[in-house]
């Protein structure tokens, strides 16, 4: 059962655009950006939730309405937004109107999902180092484990200037969606 569309960010009513969406066509594209997330390595039902939150006007759903737009139980919701929340793309907040949890995609998703790596970023880099000293460093095995640590190094010194360039790029950006 299609989900109706969602109220504007501003509480305003839906824009003409959103009102006039084919559901089956929304499914499908949802279907198929699930389809390359986990062609990437995203678990399916997890890519399905996380494109259904980034597909919907308000970003934030709450589990029966991802089933219902997404035609699956809310227990596939649960574990998916588990596994969404643990890598930082959605967050849970209560809704304290109808007292239930909600799932939020924030609209600055993939900077704060790039953002929170340093974790595990730090637990690699550790662990490839005692690699190296396991393997070798004159080793080719070594060499490539060197390799990879040198890219994480890379990575950390150019990250935050790229950051910055998407933040100054952003600003040039509408504040409000069109429409």
């Amino acid at each position: 059962m299609p989900v109706p569309p969602e109220p504007a960010r501003n509480g305003a009513a839906p824009h003409d655009a959103a009102a006039a969406r084919d559901p089956q066509a929304v499914l499908a594209f949802i279907e198929r950006f699930a389809s390359a997330l986990a062609d990437a390595g995203m678990p399916r039902m997890p890519a399905r939730v996380f494109t259904g939150l980034l597909a919907s006007d308000p970003g934030r759903l709450g589990a029966a309405e991802l089933a219902a737009l997404l035609q699956v139980s809310p227990a596939a919701i649960s574990g998916a937004v588990r596994y969404l929340a643990q890598v930082n793309l959605v967050s849970r907040e209560r809704d304290p109107a109808v007292r239930r949890d909600v799932y939020r995609v924030r609209d600055d998703v993939w900077y704060e999902a790039i953002l929170s790596r340093d974790p595990l970023l730090d637990r690699w880099d550790h662990t490839l180092r005692e690699g190296i000293e396991v393997l070798g460093p004159d080793t080719p095995a070594g060499y490539r484990l060197a390799d990879t640590v040198a890219f994480f190094e890379f990575m950390r010194v150019e990250l935050p200037a790229l950051l910055e360039r998407w933040r100054a790029f952003r600003q040039t950006r509408p504040a409000t969606p069109p429409g």
